[in-house]
């Protein structure tokens, strides 16, 4: 049971596999009309329906008819969705080869050949019905699809009355033909439908994907023009200026290089100060943002922790965006049904330490860590870690998108600047770390670890008798601490 539930969440690949389960489930329920038509309708027929050479007749008959009518349900599916053109040749065919049959049945009733009972009602109906199904998936508009039932109706009715059967065996083949290929015609289509939907609620996503990251370019490249439009105008202005005194040997010459380098280092603090603000993410903003896009994708999205209140901005900005870093991912690069975020702060005797005042402020440090879990990753091997030869930045189960998983000195991992090395680049500049990897039931990990300034009081550096003092009295608790409350976001 578990191999099938595992191929079936398989299906599609990471990046679309919702949509494409839908799809699956719509087309093989498509197919099961062909062996609903072969087992109800098909094999009474064989078994005991009109005599033995009739029957299997009969039964050859259905058996082609349900064939045609499943390859028209997957043509006309791939013509909704825009793959191929309209199959108007099976169309015709299918068509043929309904009102063939039901004139068959029809000529071989009004002759006795074969009896009026139940299996002669279900092959009457249920050809009609499954061949209207298929072809009204066929037809453009609904206008055709009504003419297509009410003709086959109307069409078998008079062919009744014209071979002779009685009015109301007339009125009855009419009705059930017309209520059989209603029904099942109007389940196609609006299956059909549903699934065209689907794909188009997942094309317009990527499109207000793709839209919010231009209009988020734009506004960067505004910024940044707002910025550096006048410095570079002012320093072009001077340098013409400098040019000019300089040819005249006039002492100004150096004065005006002097005000432009003092522009152009200006300059480079103000690009900072725009990429610093571009880049900065507010912890509290990010796990709100990243707990509604994982509710709308239809992810179990859970966060535990402490308040985010307590902590630094540098850290809140930090965190912030790994948050942010490791929600995209777990949407784009995983099939992920459930995604938890815990929030802590770690520390106790016997923590690493730094200069006194420092992150990690010595003995008794404290630690925020942020761990980001989520299921559903492709292949997934076990006790697998980032940087480890894990494989994170193939497609589907890292961080790192396509074509990146190249440069650096840790195979597996992202080129300097984005990914899982842009996160450690940020962490870096507090003294934090990143780890992350997957686990042996299936889940991917991402863990962040920043140091916290020590305690205003009590604070001991290493090195000293007290520190020696409180490392003894706390060696025998090395346990880590972490609060277990829900994040207040």
């Amino acid at each position: 049971m578990s191999r099938l539930t595992d191929w079936w969440h398989s299906r599609g690949g990471p990046a679309r596999s919702n949509m494409a389960k839908v799809e699956l489930y719509t087309r093989w329920t498509f197919h099961a009309f062909t062996g609903i038509e072969v087992g109800a309708i098909g094999i009474p027929q064989l078994l005991g329906g009109g005599g033995g050479q009739l029957g299997g007749w009969l039964f050859l008959l259905v058996i082609a008819h349900a064939t045609l009518s499943g390859v028209l349900l997957s043509l006309a599916m791939d013509w909704r969705l825009g793959r191929r053109e309209q199959p108007v040749r099976l169309i015709l065919g299918v068509s043929a080869l309904t009102g063939g049959g039901i004139i068959l049945l029809l000529a071989l009733r009004s002759t006795d050949s074969i009896p009026q009972d139940t299996r002669y009602a279900y092959l009457l109906v249920g050809l009609a019905g499954f061949g209207l199904a298929a072809i009204t998936l066929g037809l453009r508009t609904t206008a055709h699809r009504m003419y297509a039932a009410l003709g086959t109706a109307v069409g078998t009715a008079a062919m009744s009355l014209l071979l002779g059967l009685e009015w109301n065996n007339a009125a009855a083949n009419g009705i059930g033909v017309l209520a059989t290929g209603s029904a099942l015609g109007f389940s196609c289509v609006f299956s059909a439908w549903l699934v065209s939907v689907v794909w188009e609620l997942d094309e317009a996503r990527e499109l207000h994907t793709r839209l919010a990251i231009a209009e988020e370019r734009l506004r960067f490249g505004r910024d940044l023009h707002d910025v550096m439009g006048r410095n570079l105008a002012v320093i072009a202005l001077k340098s013409e200026l400098a040019v000019q005194l300089a040819e005249r040997d006039r002492p100004g010459a150096v004065t005006q290089m002097t005000e432009v380098q003092l522009i152009a280092q200006e300059s480079q603090r103000e690009v900072r100060e725009v990429v610093r603000g571009y880049r900065e993410a507010d912890l509290h903003t990010e796990l709100e943002g990243a707990r509604g896009v994982l509710k709308a994708a239809g992810i179990d999205c859970r966060f535990k922790g402490g308040d985010v209140g307590g902590l630094s901005a540098e850290v809140q900005s930090a965190l912030g965006w790994v948050v942010r870093e490791a929600t995209t991912n777990v949407l784009r690069h995983g099939d992920a049904r459930r995604c938890t975020v815990r929030l802590s702060q770690t520390g106790g005797p016997g923590a690493d330490g730094g200069p006194d005042g420092g992150y990690g402020g010595g003995y008794g440090g404290r630690e925020a860590v942020l761990t980001v879990e989520n299921d559903g990753v492709p292949d997934a091997g076990a006790g697998a870690r980032a940087g480890k030869g894990s494989g994170l930045a193939r497609r589907g189960s890292g961080l790192a998108g396509k074509g990146s998983e190249v440069a650096g000195k840790e195979p597996g991992l992202p080129g300097k600047g984005s990914g899982l090395a842009g996160l450690r680049e940020r962490l870096a500049a507090l003294d934090g770390t990143l780890d992350a990897g997957s686990t042996a039931d299936g889940c991917f990990v991402l863990t962040a670890r920043v140091p916290l300034p020590g305690p205003a009081t009590g604070h001991v550096r290493p090195g000293s008798d007290k520190a020696d003092e409180a490392h003894a009295a706390g060696g025998a608790d090395e346990t880590e601490t972490e609060t277990g409350e829900e994040v207040a976001v």
